[in-house]
């Protein structure tokens, strides 16, 4: 009874078309289907289960046996189509991982620039095809390195940026027109692009050939991560911004990368990182359209971020379903007209918060099933983590498994071969949709709101997320889901592992170079550029992006620059929820 309310429910919440459906089984085969998978449901509940529930890793139900009939309002030209096809359920491009490998993109930066020049030059030579930067903790708050908040903090989870020389060490060598290049920088974000475009400027690039990806997605700051300077409408002004800078200055740029990966790492369910990363896309569609772009001119320039955690079918699921939503969300609910703005593009990174401090080398496989995943879902940029990021910043050698994880998977697995090798497994459409439908249930209730933004201000996301965080935690302790090295199988005298760590000699050189650019620069150019900025930021119909990238040629620093935006936005006090 409880599946038959289940199929009356999915054909409800997504009725085929009469004159449209494919159906590859007929009514009477579909019948006769229920009747044995009924006969066959009943011998199983005969047979005691070897553990208590079987559900994926955000503890969602999982179907013992699919068949034709969990997915049989499914028409394949509307729900799935061909690769490169609307509803990009089976991907974005025809010709899949034949056409074109995902790109390899690890994530590094730490210590000081020229110590991130150096990883980046020994990870591009070991066959990485992208590069990824960590900024530290002050950079991504908009305080300088010699600011006392700083301090303990310098170069330790991330790359210690502080003026435009730091950026010009970072990629010293590196030609910006020939690489591809992601900053995760959220709320100094203007910033980094602005000294980003200044060092291209520098070494003679063409903006117009630059390309890469800039996070700079604030709403995730607010709803998990936390590392927010200003308010939200403000921030908001400053990505639509960085929208319309781009779409006439650096058109082959990414603008955004609207961020689940936080969000999952925070402690959410797989549902959860797709309809609130998914929603808070939606949101910044909105604002650039109150700021008065055209959809089609900002929209094709968007890209996601997704976290791949353990569970291999779940996370599959996720990637399919959030191309069919994206499509149609931009399609029916936003009028875009540019089949470029339907498609969903996403950097994928494996599960930080799966990975274990005991018995480190089980990470390895933990990467591989995760980064298998993101690949199975039709990736188009992969990290892998190293198995020490849990305890510190990852050693060359564990950079290069890392890499080398990718390069397997892309030379000998052979899931590259075919275009969407999963698309037609009954588990897996019936999965997709299942997680279709719970994500427009979802958007449903922030509608309610009144966008993403109410809900933030109301704590709506963020209850949901702490409460699912609980109960993934309660269902550890008690052992309910096991956790090998850490819950489970465990060992009595864990070997040593030698990390990298930074010690405080990365301080003392950062904060000397720091003084030596404040005393060769021109300090009353400095002044001026900053006091342009302030007026600009406090005009509303104004541009702040032409105003930051001249602060950041005369050296204007992270710290100094954002306080002229303090100035003028204020800073943000997150509300009590409770």
């Amino acid at each position: 009874m409880k599946r038959e309310a289940e199929r009356e429910k999915a054909a409800v919440l997504a009725p085929p078309k009469e004159d449209e459906q494919l159906s590859l089984f007929s009514p009477e085969a579909l019948k006769a289907i229920r009747r044995d998978e009924d006969r066959w449901r009943a011998a199983l509940s005969k047979r005691a289960p070897w553990k208590k529930d079987f559900t994926t890793v955000s503890s969602m139900e999982v179907n013992p046996l699919s068949t034709p009939a969990d997915v049989a309002a499914l028409d394949f030209s509307r729900d799935l189509a061909f690769p490169g096809e609307f509803p990009y359920t089976r991907g974005v491009h025809p010709t899949g991982y034949r056409g074109r490998l995902w790109t390899m993109r690890q994530f590094a930066g730490f210590g000081t620039a020229k110590q991130t020049n150096e990883r980046f030059h020994y990870l591009l030579e070991h066959g990485q095809t992208g590069l990824s930067t960590a900024f530290h903790l002050p950079t991504l708050y908009g305080y300088d390195s010699d600011h006392h908040y700083s301090a303990g903090e310098v170069g330790k989870c991330g790359v210690a940026v502080d003026t435009l020389a730091d950026m010009e060490t970072i990629f010293d060598g590196i030609n910006l027109e020939d690489v591809t290049v992601s900053m995760t920088i959220n709320s100094t974000a203007p910033i980094l692009l602005a000294m980003y475009l200044a060092v291209a400027e520098k070494q003679g690039a063409d903006w117009k050939k630059i390309s890469g990806t800039l996070q700079n997605d604030i709403l995730k700051e607010y709803i998990a991560q936390k590392e927010y300077i200003f308010p939200p409408r403000p921030s908001m002004r400053l990505i639509t911004d960085i929208f319309k800078f781009c779409a006439e200055s650096v058109p082959k740029y990414n603008t955004i990368s609207i961020s689940g990966y936080h969000i999952r790492e925070a402690g959410s369910t797989a549902l959860q990182e797709l309809a609130f990363t998914l929603r808070d896309g939606m949101e910044y569609v909105e604002y650039g359209l109150r700021a008065g772009l055209d959809v089609d001119e900002f929209a094709p320039r968007l890209s996601f971020f997704f976290n791949s955690h353990n569970d291999l079918f779940e996370e599959v699921a996720k990637f399919r379903a959030a191309r069919r939503i994206w499509a149609k969300v931009m399609r029916e609910r936003f009028a875009a007209k540019d089949p470029r703005s339907w498609m969903l593009r996403f950097h994928t990174q494996t599960a930080g918060c799966s990975l274990t401090a005991q018995q480190p080398y089980n990470n390895i496989v933990r990467v591989a099933i995760q980064g298998l995943a993101a690949v199975l879902g039709g990736t188009q940029s992969l990290h892998t983590n190293s198995l020490d990021e849990t305890l510190a910043l990852p050693t060359e050698e564990a950079a290069r498994i890392a890499l080398r994880t990718q390069q397997i998977i892309a030379h000998e697995s052979g899931v590259i071969n075919t275009v969407d090798p999963l698309g037609g497994s009954y588990f897996v459409e019936e999965l997709t949709n299942r997680m279709e439908q719970g994500c427009f249930e979802y958007f449903e209730k922030i509608d309610r709101f009144g966008g993403m933004i109410e809900a933030i201000e109301a704590g709506f996301p963020q209850r949901e997320i702490w409460d699912a965080a609980y109960q993934y935690q309660r269902a550890i302790d008690s052992g309910e889901k096991l956790v090998v090295g850490m819950n489970a199988f465990r060992m009595e005298e864990e070997e040593p592992y030698d990390a990298l760590y930074i010690d405080e000699s990365v301080t003392a050189d950062q904060l000397a170079s720091l003084d030596r650019v404040k005393k060769s620069r021109d300090a009353r150019a400095v002044a001026q550029s900053l006091e342009r900025l302030h007026n600009v930021a406090a005009d509303p119909n104004a541009n702040t992006m032409p105003a930051i990238v001249d602060c950041v040629r005369v050296y204007a620093t992270v710290g100094e620059i954002s306080d002229a935006l303090r100035a003028v936005f204020g800073t943000y006090q997150e509300p009590a929820l409770f």
